[in-house]
């Protein structure tokens, strides 16, 4: 059957021993890797227990099956419950977990974890049609399970932190938990006896593993701010970054920019365009949009939009160096900018 998150949590507080198998799958292995540890220790707190703890990979179980038949079935020499853990697994498991939890003595909990099934795999949907499984999907954190996250760690790290530090902090971040905590503990080794994190910190101790660093980019452009779009766009290119990409992430900005506008020139206000955009707009941006909102028209928009066309056409068709056609590109919308300022 499929769990829920709230499922998971409850089966933790109190596990129901009908449950044979487990399978956790989906994109986020971060997730899968929390999960997997959450079950297995309802069977067993210390999963360095050789005689109650067993992990298998799908290189050993595709050469002899019995190992995983021989180890479900197994008793403890010291007593007490066991939990098998296989990673990675694929559908070739599928008639062999049919089979050995039919009908089956043994109390043990399997628990099958993958990053490559789906839910049209067969293995997902022999979860699915029975009771005794619980199928547990892990899927890309959304924006509040992150800021979650990160208020949670921080609290139990006994660490402040300011609220422009948090917003960035959470742009930052991915869609994976794992990578998430690593850049978590990054940050709190970076900040040794300090308790408070300020904007500095994030931006010295935390990669770019969200898409923020475009995101930098394009709110410089838009706002007219030239050497910072340079210093971005360069750093974005020397990390391997397809000028085409970038080109195509500004345009992107620029297209949402233009619906912006033609609302606020229909006399609505800055604040209630930004507050209806969704996803929602990171607070740390939203002066930057308002700016933008306020010195930008329609026709300008739709000049830069054409001018950016130009720019890819040109980076596919022409022998100049891509990288340069879009520089140049970019400090002419940047100049725009500056000028509908004044």
């Amino acid at each position: 059957m499929n769990f829920k998150d709230s499922d998971v949590v409850k089966y933790v507080k109190n596990p129901d021993l009908r449950i044979k198998c487990v399978i956790i799958h989906g994109p986020n292995e971060g997730k899968i890797a929390e999960y997997c540890t959450q079950f297995a220790k309802t069977v067993c707190l210390d999963l360095t227990d050789a005689f109650r703890v067993v992990s298998l990979n799908m290189d050993t179980l595709s050469k002899d099956i019995g190992i995983l038949f021989g180890e479900y079935n197994a008793q403890s020499l010291l007593g007490g419950r066991r939990v098998v853990i296989v990673k990675d697994v694929n559908d070739t498991l599928t008639k062999h977990i049919k089979e050995l939890v039919a009908d089956t003595k043994s109390d043990a909990l399997l628990i099958l974890t993958s990053s490559t099934l789906n839910t049209k795999s067969s293995l997902v949907n022999l979860g699915k049609d029975r009771d005794d499984f619980a199928l547990v999907s892990c899927y890309d954190d959304r924006e509040k399970d992150i800021s979650s996250f990160v208020r949670e760690y921080l609290i139990k790290s006994q660490i402040t932190i300011s609220d422009s530090a948090f917003g960035l902090l959470c742009a930052r971040l991915s869609n994976d938990k794992k990578a998430n905590s690593g850049e978590m503990d990054k940050l709190i080794t970076y900040l040794g006896t300090k308790r408070n994190i300020e904007i500095d910190d994030v931006k010295t101790a935390i990669s770019d593993t969200s898409s923020s660093s475009l995101e930098d980019l394009c709110y410089y452009i838009g706002c007219g701010y030239t050497e910072k779009a340079i210093d971005a766009y360069k750093e974005l290119f020397n990390e391997g970054v397809e000028v085409v990409t970038i080109t195509r992430s500004i345009s992107n900005h620029f297209l949402n920019l233009l619906g912006y506008v033609a609302t606020y020139e229909k006399n609505k206000r800055a604040d209630e365009i930004i507050s209806a955009i969704r996803p929602p707009v990171m607070f740390f941006r939203k002066d930057d949009l308002r700016l933008q909102i306020s010195i930008w028209n329609k026709k300008s928009v739709l000049d830069v939009l054409d001018l950016l066309y130009q720019c890819e056409k040109d980076c596919k068709t022409t022998n100049f160096p891509a990288q340069q056609i879009l520089s140049y590109t970019i400090m002419q919308i940047c100049a725009a900018s500056k000028r509908l300022r004044k």
